[in-house]
């Protein structure tokens, strides 16, 4: 009884020092706006999002107080009734999600990638709603901000302008409408009033989270927190996110040649597109985890799968400026423009990136370490990987951690020296391993992120996106995907030694090393090759 009546009080508390709040936030979401009157209006909207963010977090927790109370740990009871608690909280928080809009479903839609983390009904959950049912803005809302952005309704401004969106998102909706000179547009419109309503958002959120935190101090989201800080603003300003997809295609043409006729982002219209809306050339392709669709194309899904890693995986170890959100959603697959096909006559896949919004760059030190880092995990180097998890933050007691969550294995896998230690086949068993190293090891994942740079949070984010829609594509085994990364991470260590390189010895000895690292990459792809055919002879 004790227990419940302290649980009674921080509940409370909780309660309270939210409610305390919100008179602050609502003095500075006017102060900043660009629009005082609409902000006023807004304001009303606060004390209700705080009262929902109070009463859903004190739900929560007083359900799992509450219900496992008495429950002997590691007992088939508490492990059924912990599962009950994890389903009925992903519905509260989804529900609260959907409610609020705005951050709150960029939130929802990051926690549903973070299975080394978040127990996996959270996972399932969030991940089946976050992405496809995102708010609507109606017609009329639409017409507002393209008259105040253009000067012009839709209909005065495009010779076309269908009013049903075609895809929404947390902070937008894309439209599809005909320029007057004939050209199929995609016109992503911002949600009205995202400017005023993320600031209330952030506060909210900010406030909920040190609050929980104060009061239970394994609970620690403040490095996501910081991280919406920096990304919310950016995100709600679509002239980063043209420049940043201008920025990224040069990149593959500078350092990624042979394969920049494999990645597209749409050509934007600069001349139709302001902070709040953004005009881009329409393309049609199927959504990346579509496999019907893919196949309907004549694409392979591994072949899809293949390019999304080493598209990826130039990004971050070559170029130093990465996507950071490819989520399905955002990125879409149609056969190369050019009609190039495979050896079997299957047409090859182009990757089209979608929503630029939110890049990081990496120094050199830090692209070189990461590189570094994966190199090492796909060649079961434990010296390098505890090295390199050193070097970007991890210590040298939480770097087989780190090495874990990079890639979902357990680290007597992780320094296995099999072909296939990497792979991770999707199986029940394998969810069930990674749930139980994520509830083991909860305490430990939680100051690693408190310790990681934010890019290399973002970087994690990154990967774990890319690892649910692989999973989606991958028809077997994972293995030829961690030896592309593996081949792409070590050519970028390679390169790095020989830009350094001031002699003709340090030069001879860094071309040993690549011929080394070619031999072994192409000793693995024939064992690799093996595996597979004595698994295709067993069936």
């Amino acid at each position: 009884m004790a227990a419940r009546s302290v649980w009674r009080a921080k509940t409370k508390l909780l309660l309270a020092a939210t409610a305390a709040g919100g008179a602050g936030t609502g003095a500075a979401m006017i102060a900043n706006s660009e629009d005082p009157a609409s902000a006023l209006k807004l304001c009303t909207a606060v004390p209700l999002r705080l009262l929902r963010d109070s009463i859903t977090a004190a739900t929560i927790a007083f359900d799992y107080e509450y219900s496992l109370w008495g429950l002997p740990e590691g007992s088939t009871e508490r492990t059924r009734v912990k599962s009950e608690v994890h389903s009925r909280g992903a519905l509260r928080l989804q529900e609260l999600c959907f409610k609020n809009g705005g951050i709150y479903i960029k939130l929802g839609q990051h926690l549903s990638q973070l299975e080394y983390l978040v127990p996996a009904e959270y996972v399932q959950i969030m991940r089946e709603s976050m992405l496809n049912r995102c708010p609507v803005s109606s017609y009329d809302q639409v017409r507002e901000v393209v008259k105040n952005e253009l000067g012009g309704a839709p209909d005065e401004i495009f010779a076309e302008f269908d009013p049903v969106p075609i895809a929404s998102a947390s902070l937008a909706q894309v439209h599809v409408a005909r320029t007057h000179e004939g050209e199929k547009v995609a016109v992503k419109v911002q949600h009205t009033h995202m400017t005023d309503t993320a600031a209330a958002d952030y506060a909210t959120v900010e406030l909920i989270v040190n609050t929980l935190h104060r009061l239970f101090p394994s609970f620690d989201y403040r490095w996501l927190i910081d991280e919406i800080r920096e990304s919310i603003p950016k995100e709600l300003n679509f002239l980063f996110e043209a420049k940043n997809s201008i920025k990224c295609m040069d990149n593959f043409r500078r350092f990624s040649p042979h394969i920049a006729e494999y990645v597209y982002a749409p050509k934007v219209h600069w001349n139709l597109s302001t902070s709040k809306l953004l005009v881009m050339e329409f393309i049609d392709g199927a959504q990346v985890n579509d496999l019907k669709t893919i196949q309907k194309l004549g694409i392979q899904p591994n072949d899809v799968a293949k390019l999304l890693s080493q598209a990826f995986a130039e990004m971050m170890f070559k170029h130093g400026f990465v996507h950071c959100d490819p989520h399905a959603a955002n990125v879409l697959v149609r056969p190369l423009p050019s009609g190039n096909r495979g050896i079997f006559g299957k047409k090859k896949p182009q990757l089209i990136l979608l929503d630029h919004g939110l890049y990081r760059d990496l120094d050199v030190q830090t692209r070189i370490s990461y590189a570094s880092l994966w190199k090492g995990l796909i060649f079961s180097d434990a010296n390098a990987i505890k090295e390199n998890s050193a070097k970007l933050g991890a210590g040298e007691d939480l770097y087989a951690l780190f090495a874990g969550i990079l890639t979902m294995r357990p680290w007597n896998k992780v320094i296995d020296p099999a072909v296939d230690h990497l792979a991770v086949q999707g199986t029940d068993s394998d969810r069930s391993e990674l749930q139980m190293y994520a509830s083991q090891y909860f305490s430990q994942i939680t100051e690693l992120l408190r310790r990681l740079p934010r890019v290399i949070l973002l970087m994690l984010k990154t990967n774990d996106c890319l690892r649910a829609v692989n999973q989606s594509l991958m028809q077997g085994s994972s293995s030829e995907t961690f030896l592309i990364i593996g081949r792409v991470s070590s050519e970028a260590v390679i390169e790095s030694k020989l830009v350094q390189s001031k002699s003709f010895r340090s030069q001879a000895l860094v071309w040993l090393e690549e011929f080394q690292l070619e031999a072994r990459l192409f000793i693995m792809q024939i064992a690799l090759w093996l595996l597979k055919l004595q698994k295709a002879l067993t069936l």
